[in-house]
């Protein structure tokens, strides 16, 4: 990275501005080098070893724990989420408290629940004061969602608010333009809609995801023809 480029974004980040940077472009963060081989063969338990400690970025240092994710590890619905809040990083788990109930609600609608699905997060660690994962934040966990999606194995992603939707398309788009139709990530089916806590403060939006749901439900049906 030139270092015009470097000072630019030094400037952006202390004035508290996040720039989106697409994937193909990550790699030109100026990121440590660790050794991280192997990481697309383990298997669930050295995974979640390997993310309990990781130290890839600066997250760890405030962390209370890793959230490394729950639910069906053989799941046919895959729920992708920002990054863990304090209530979840005091736990352990994605989407608890009232975001957490209104999910499962939403799940409960298409008959899914919290244990028949898979939910994760972009960020593994909770960044401080909820604030926007980083893109290099986002770029360091990137290997870690990217084994959990291969090992569930999933015939539909569920994308969860706009940092969620537009990591794994790789857009800066908002919500309103990517929701209504179907994505991709990879080879897996991806459908976008708005995050619960959106949703609580904004409930008139509840029937724009209630479609968003029908039409990830619709996509799986046509998936198991």
């Amino acid at each position: 990275m030139k270092q015009s480029e470097q000072a630019r974004r030094a400037y952006l980040d202390a004035l508290g501005i996040d720039l989106w940077i697409p994937r193909d472009a990550v790699d030109a963060l100026a990121m440590p080098e660790i050794d991280e081989a192997g990481i697309g063969d383990m298997d669930w338990e050295p995974l979640e070893s390997r993310v309990a400690a990781c130290t890839r970025c600066s997250l760890h240092e405030s962390r209370t724990q890793t959230v490394f994710g729950v639910g069906n590890r053989d799941a046919d619905w895959m729920i992708i989420g920002e990054a863990p809040g304090a209530e979840e990083d005091r736990r352990g788990e994605p989407f608890v408290g009232r975001a957490g109930q209104l999910l499962d609600e939403m799940l409960k609608a298409v008959g899914q629940s919290r244990a028949r699905v898979f939910i994760a997060n972009i960020l593994k660690c909770r960044p401080p004061n909820n604030r926007d994962p980083k893109p290099d934040e986002a770029a360091a966990c990137r290997e870690y969602l990217e084994r959990q999606v291969a090992l569930v194995g999933p015939s539909i992603i569920l994308a969860v608010g706009r940092i969620a939707a537009q990591q794994l398309i790789g857009t800066d788009a908002p919500v309103g333009r990517l929701r209504g139709r179907r994505h991709a990530f990879g080879d897996t089916p991806l459908i976008v809609t708005y995050h619960p806590a959106y949703l609580l403060r904004s409930p008139v939006q509840k029937r724009k995801a209630w479609d968003d749901l029908c039409l990830a439900r619709s996509v799986l049906s046509e998936g198991a023809r």
